[in-house]
């Protein structure tokens, strides 16, 4: 089938990738030229593992092509996926802008029928606004009858199919998807739609049916749902994790024992420094204004964004406990920048909050990450300014090396390389043999036997009151900016 996606970013390439990759010709197009040249030059804009192969694989197919050129984008799909972003605006709304510029495109150079796809995670109600706005610039090229309804012979359908890719194990969440939701509401073009939709998505539904179908709110709507519900069982976890300190109770051993129970289960049910990235936090965020819009607010939402506004300063909180706000003339390693690991997105990171506070505190930071560094560094530099970045903060190429001349080691993203590492090393390095570990990566009598003083999340260790309104606050303001 002739597949256009607009937009490259994460969802959009993963998408148009993926779809070459089952056959599909392909066309993914985006605004940014610049982007466009270094793709079709072989680079691959993000980090995601296997992605950049099956790039290099299907160009040299000639099953995927790049392009900025949004009149031949337009012409060559029969399915035209939408897939810009829709960052938060000034008060947590989705930006529909980029969205809006797409589809009236579509409307200004379609010019054969074509199924349009909402792949962009937007609120409910777009599907209707996508489909104005397309038999708006139909109407103004002439191509509608009286009632403003477009032609047959430029006849179209918007269908809503949320994503549900897992940044890291995007590629395996195409491929082998737990569900496909397509939104289809009835109209004249609708039963061909679903045929081509279904046509598409076949060789994902061979083994059985993964396609659940539904009209176009229920669908827009169910992917929200999906984001909040997860982003509740982490900040519920962290909440309980809070807590389990001031019992004297370790967190993991209440995980395995609620985790077991089938009804629970252990996905998402992890206490650490909160959720980041660029669907979670905006996802949470939106779907609370589409409550406050409709005069409903959405008070378990409110609280699982307020925990992890805070849960990101846990690991600031912990250091302050012991060293005190000041923290002039102190070191402090930090492994991990990325939001999670196997992916550069530092989007929302926990990362950037603890070396903004660190650093406000007086503190300098020597970081290390596998995959992230040069995506940080450009977000660090916008996050403390030239002078503090350059000042208290070094980006290194060597875990080990992170932690010479350094008090303490912290821990904010959970990647594999750092699950073994030789703790004896460590602490040969560490001024004072302290681990503050935001992902629970290791054991405490493991690290006590090592001789480090180890300090997870929930894991048996006394808080030490701080200013936490303070902190909360930060992390509030942070988030805002």
């Amino acid at each position: 089938m002739r597949i256009t996606v607009m937009g490259t970013g994460y969802v959009g390439l993963v998408t148009g990738v993926c779809l070459a990759e089952l056959g599909n010709d392909v066309m993914c197009y985006d605004v940014d030229a610049e982007k466009i040249r270094a793709m079709n030059g072989g680079h691959c804009p993000i980090y995601e593992p296997g992605l950049e192969d099956m790039v290099v694989r299907n160009r040299g197919l000639s099953r995927l092509k790049f392009s900025a050129d949004v009149v031949d984008s337009v012409h060559h799909g029969d399915i035209v996926f939408i897939a810009v972003g829709t960052p938060p605006g000034p008060e947590g709304r989705a930006d529909l802008s980029y969205v809006t510029s797409a589809a009236r495109s579509i409307g200004r150079w379609m010019r054969s029928p074509k199924v349009i796809v909402d792949k962009s995670t937007v609120p409910v109600g777009t599907a209707e606004q996508v489909e104005q706005w397309i038999g708006e610039e139909l109407q103004r090229r002439g191509i509608s009858d009286t009632t403003g309804e477009p032609l047959s012979d430029l006849a179209f359908c918007v269908v809503s199919n949320p994503e549900f890719l897992k940044e890291g194990a995007a590629i395996e969440d195409f491929m082998r998807p737990d569900r496909i939701v397509l939104g289809i509401d009835p109209s004249p073009f609708s039963h061909t739609a679903q045929e081509w939709m279904q046509q598409l998505y076949a060789p994902l539904n061979r083994h059985h049916q993964r396609t659940y179908l539904m009209n176009r709110r229920a669908a827009e709507f169910t992917k929200y749902a999906a984001n909040a519900m997860l982003a509740t069982r982490i900040s519920f976890m962290n909440d309980l994790a809070n807590l389990a300190e001031r019992l004297d109770v370790d967190i993991e051993q209440v995980r395995t024992g609620i985790g077991s129970d089938p009804r629970i289960g252990f996905s998402f049910l992890y206490a650490g420094t909160g959720y980041g990235g660029s669907c979670f936090p905006k996802d949470v965020q939106a779907l609370q204004h589409m409550g406050l819009d409709l005069g409903y607010p959405l008070r378990l939402l409110s609280a699982v964004d307020a925990i992890n506004q805070y849960q990101k300063l846990r690991l600031v909180e912990k250091v302050t406990a012991l060293y005190g706000d000041d923290l002039n003339g102190l070191s402090f390693a930090l492994w991990g920048l990325s939001f999670k690991p196997n992916t550069d997105d530092v989007r929302e990171a926990p990362s950037r909050l603890v070396v903004r506070e660190l650093t406000q505190r007086g503190a300098f930071v020597r970081a290390y990450d596998p995959v992230a560094g040069q995506a940080a560094c450009e977000a660090l530099k916008t996050d403390l300014g030239l002078e503090v970045y350059g000042s208290q903060f070094e980006l290194v190429d060597d875990p080990y090396q992170a932690l010479e001349d350094c008090a303490a080691l912290m821990i904010a993203t959970e990647w594999k390389a750092f699950r073994s590492p030789d703790f004896d090393r460590m602490k040969g390095l560490l001024h004072d043999r302290r681990i503050f570990d935001g992902r629970n990566m290791y054991e405490p009598d493991t690290m006590r036997q090592h001789g480090i003083d180890y300090h997870g999340i929930g894991r048996m260790a006394r808080l030490h009151h701080t200013d936490q309104d303070h902190l909360a606050d930060s992390a509030a303001d942070f988030l805002r900016a």
